[in-house]
């Protein structure tokens, strides 16, 4: 039987503790929200596809036999995720219709653009009986956009997308892929993203400079009798070996990316012992890291997080996602969710002249999907 109309949801992914530090072969502790992209298909008699995106605003037509790529950068994520499908399985993909819709913000550091690729190949997948596993998925997904989209990044947003389990964390070694479920509970608290509604494009931003700076501390220590694959393999004392050695701006990077893992591994061991408090108070430091030593932060992000440091009914709060923009997340006492919310929009209006974007979120499961007919 051939399917003729499939709904995908996609969900967007929350980082807890690890940041930048897939993309240097570190620990990170990621997990789905419960907020999905959409992705309606439909099989299509047409000579080409259509797809429409009902959160942006924005339609396409395609011919899946005639693909190139766009001067519109939306458009990429799907002309890029078919390229490389075909490429992969070496087929001749059917013409079809999606419409895309869903409660996942674009543009707040949750991997919306993850999640659309994520879930369009997946969808594709189905509509044309592939049978695509998920190290596939994950496989064309990650490549779309490092070579497709250029953003130079690791494997957690694509990885806690396909992966991940509801009330569940991943703890994913990004060098090994190997992974865990960890349980979380979080009691009477919740988890609080604060949108600051900046949209950054991490292609026009510094994040593949981040990626360039690590590559060249870890060349530094190579030539210096060095053998190592990845920043997160050094550990501190060796690398303050040689401090004089590096710039200090690619010094300050390398110090991140080790304390940052080292923080995560530690992190994980909270949560095992149930100590959410210890846990919260290495999101504080891992926020620091980001604005001190790897300068991702933004004066938003850091506003947000500093006014969250006197209220005892808030455990961490940190920037969260590639940074100059996105969102923090915050673990913060159900009962003072409604308060804070409402004191911290007016802060942030007054002092920005731009709204802030609260959003309450749980731990979701990945990627899932249903035939309709």
């Amino acid at each position: 039987m051939n399917p003729k109309e499939v709904v995908v949801l996609s969900p967007g992914r929350i980082n807890l503790i690890g940041e930048h530090i897939d993309y240097n072969g570190g620990h990170v502790l990621p997990a789905a929200t419960d907020l999905y992209i959409r992705l309606h298909f439909y099989n299509n008699k047409n000579h080409f596809s259509e797809i429409e995106s009902k959160t942006i605003k924005k339609s396409v037509k395609l011919d899946v036999n005639n693909l190139e790529k766009s001067n519109v950068k939306w458009e990429n994520y799907l002309i890029g995720s078919l390229i490389f499908l075909i490429k992969e399985r070496n087929v001749n993909l059917k013409n079809f219709k999606c419409i895309i819709d869903g409660d996942l913000p674009v543009g707040a550091g949750i991997s919306s653009s993850s999640a659309l690729i994520c879930g369009f190949i997946k969808g594709i997948g189905i509509l044309n009986k592939l049978d695509l596993r998920d190290q596939e998925i994950l496989s064309i997904s990650r490549e779309v956009e490092y070579d497709f989209i250029g953003v130079k990044g690791g494997i957690m947003d694509q990885f806690s997308i396909i992966h991940s389990k509801e009330n569940k964390l991943i703890f994913l070694n990004c060098k090994s892929k190997t992974f865990e479920h960890i349980n979380v509970d979080l009691g009477e608290y919740k988890i609080l993203l604060l949108d600051t509604n900046i949209k950054h494009d991490l292609i026009e931003s510094s994040y593949n400079d981040r990626v360039r700076e690590c590559a060249k501390a870890l060349e530094i220590v190579n030539n210096e009798n060095g053998n190592f694959n990845f920043l997160t393999e050094i550990n501190i004392e060796n690398l303050n070996l040689l401090m004089r050695k590096m710039p200090e701006k690619i010094y300050n990077r390398a110090l991140f990316v080790v304390e940052e893992n080292n923080r995560t591994l530690i992190a994980k061991e909270k949560l095992k012992n149930s100590d959410l408090k210890g846990f919260a108070d290495l999101m504080y430091l891992s926020h620091y890291g980001l604005k001190n030593l790897y300068d991702v932060s933004c004066e938003e992000l850091d506003f947000l997080v500093d006014q969250t440091v006197d209220n005892n009914r808030i455990l961490g709060s940190r920037m969260m996602g590639g940074g100059f923009g996105g969102c923090t997340i915050n673990i913060i006492h159900s009962e003072e969710v409604e308060s804070f919310v409402r004191n911290i929009s007016k802060k942030y209006l007054k002092k920005f002249s731009k709204n802030l974007t609260p959003i309450i979120t749980t731990l979701g499961k990945g990627l899932n999907y249903a035939i309709i007919r």
